[in-house]
């Protein structure tokens, strides 16, 4: 870390030890002791410009406060069936770890279809995966490992990607948004597997309105990446659509249920889940758990985010209907 950069975070340290309760309270629980890692990371999002920074990071608080996030985690998706149906139509699960102990998500983004429940419900669940995973998740890996652990590994497989994916892209919008300003750079490669003709020509008109520090963090490996993947963690670690030799993966799969890390049944959303649960319980221990979705007003999507989703929806709109049917039968992997 450079002279200016720590000039930098020792400028905004000074600033936050100003805010007040109940903003400092929520504070402490966002860096989780690691302020330094903290405050470099939502300085990195804003180009090391404290000002900016300090207006994020004070905004970000202000939405934790008035959304109750820090309780978030006491509010278990019930019943166990419902979540069940968020967790097979929000593909998503922690597979293992890098060989340096970053957490590895996997992320099912072609096979998602966010049609078993309501928004609120899919953001609910995805905010409590980002607590889990600070909370949780990261500072057991810290503790572990004897220094500070603060982001993560994404693996999305783009199996069964269709042109009519882009229809949930207001959805895709608001869970970006909330991790744009209130979770930023928690992610530390984004790695891109299966990727089938479709996603080839989104991504050229989403590359070049990307930022460059993202555009660097995004990898996209032949086939299902296993190769790949397994120089930098054990195939233990390796999501399930990655271990098979073939490219590829079956949204009705043969694994078992427990093998997927996208299932309820697996290690992963069982521990999660049970934590919710019990968290419920010491908040109310003498009433039932409450029914319904949590939510969460999400703040307004930065001028990229919103530059990206009009970019994809005139490119879906100007493709011809019977060429759009064309696009979403092809299933051409990069490796091909």
């Amino acid at each position: 870390m450079g002279m200016g950069s720590q000039d930098a975070i020792d400028q905004l340290r000074v600033l936050m030890d100003q805010v007040d309760e109940p903003l400092k309270r929520t504070y402490q629980n966002v860096h989780q002791g690691y302020e330094v890692e903290t405050l470099a990371r939502f300085l990195r999002a804003r180009d090391w410009n404290v000002a900016k920074t300090h207006k994020m990071l004070v905004d970000c608080l202000n939405w934790r406060v008035h959304n109750e996030i820090d309780n978030i985690l006491a509010k278990p998706i019930v019943p166990a069936d419902h979540y069940r149906g968020v967790r097979d139509s929000q593909l998503i699960g922690m597979s293992g770890y890098s060989r340096e102990g970053l957490p590895v998500y996997a992320i099912g983004a072609g096979l998602s279809t966010f049609d078993k429940a309501s928004v609120h419900y899919y953001v609910q669940s995805h905010i409590q995966m980002n607590e889990y995973r600070d909370h949780v998740i990261l500072p057991t890996a810290s503790k572990k490992h004897g220094r500070p652990i603060t982001t993560c590994i994404k693996v999305l497989d783009m199996t069964g990607l269709k042109l009519s994916a882009l229809n949930q892209i207001k959805l895709l919008t608001v869970i970006s948004t909330v991790d744009d300003l209130n979770y930023p750079e928690k992610t530390n490669t984004y790695y891109i597997v299966n990727a089938p003709y479709i996603f080839s020509a989104c991504w050229k008109v989403v590359k070049p309105l990307l930022q460059e520090r993202t555009r660097k963090k995004v990898q996209v490996l032949n086939g299902n990446g296993r190769d790949e993947l397994l120089k930098i963690m054990d195939i233990s670690s390796l999501p399930h659509f990655c271990k098979r030799e073939g490219s590829g993966s079956s949204k009705n799969n043969s694994e078992k249920s427990s093998e997927s890390c996208y299932s309820l049944d697996h290690p992963f959303h069982q521990q999660l889940y049970n934590y919710t649960k019990e968290q419920a319980a010491n908040n109310a221990p003498t009433g039932p758990i409450k029914q319904g979705s949590f939510h969460v007003r999400v703040p307004e999507p930065e001028a990229e985010v919103k530059t990206i989703e009009s970019a994809l929806q005139k490119f879906e709109k100007g493709i011809p209907r019977g060429l759009s049917g064309c696009l979403d039968d092809l299933k051409i992997n990069n490796s091909e």
